[in-house]
């Protein structure tokens, strides 16, 4: 087994052998094409998204600058939006949902080291996969660790640092983040806090 198949298998492997970095320079390469663009060139933007992404639905967007790993280890689904500053580490697969937002500067990380200090440098590391489900909005500023699910129709707040998996319909947010309450058929009628929409078409 070579180190990219463990690496995809989430077993300790080296990143610089196997052909792996030079995987990251091609997506290095993509990536500055995306995050270079002339503000009257931004209508490329989902071409590119696409080339770079493992798999994309028809709709999807990504503000500059963007980063990550190979690219190839991310699917998104469809009506995908992500803000400014974007991060993902897709070491471990990375599997997001349709209909999901991403406020500006949200990191997904799949990547770790070991604790132990002796164990960290023999250079070995790993990736876990994060899954993320359908109709999900990720706030400003949260941090996504390896091995977590978010569930459908999920809210996670600002400045979260998601830890462990959370499940369908709820808000979560802290740090680490928690379970603050379920969503409700009451929450349609507020667009904000206690402010109600005052038009029919939400």
């Amino acid at each position: 087994m070579n180190q990219k198949e463990r690496m995809l298998k989430g077993l300790p492997y080296k990143a610089w052998l196997d052909n792996l970095e030079e995987e990251r320079e091609v997506c290095k390469g993509k990536i500055y094409e995306i995050n270079m663009l002339k503000p009257n060139e931004r209508e490329r933007i989902p071409e590119l998204i696409k080339a770079l992404l493992g798999k994309t639905g028809k709709n999807v967007w990504i503000e500059p600058p963007f980063h990550c790993d190979y690219g190839w280890n991310i699917e998104v689904g469809e009506d995908f939006y992500a803000n400014y500053n974007f991060m993902v580490l897709d070491v471990g697969k990375v599997t997001i949902g349709d209909n999901v937002m991403i406020a500006p500067n949200v990191s997904i990380y799949t990547a770790g080291h070991p604790v132990h200090p002796e164990s960290r440098n023999s250079g070995y590391e790993y990736g876990i996969p994060v899954s993320i489900g359908n109709n999900v909005w990720i706030g400003g500023n949260v941090v996504i660790l390896p091995g977590v699910s978010i569930g459908d129709n999920v809210v996670i707040g600002a400045g979260s640092v998601v830890t462990k998996s959370i499940p369908d319909n709820v808000i979560a947010a802290g740090n680490p983040c928690r379970i603050i309450r379920k969503i409700t058929e009451a929450d349609r009628r507020f667009y904000y806090k206690d402010r109600e929409f005052d038009v029919e078409d939400y």
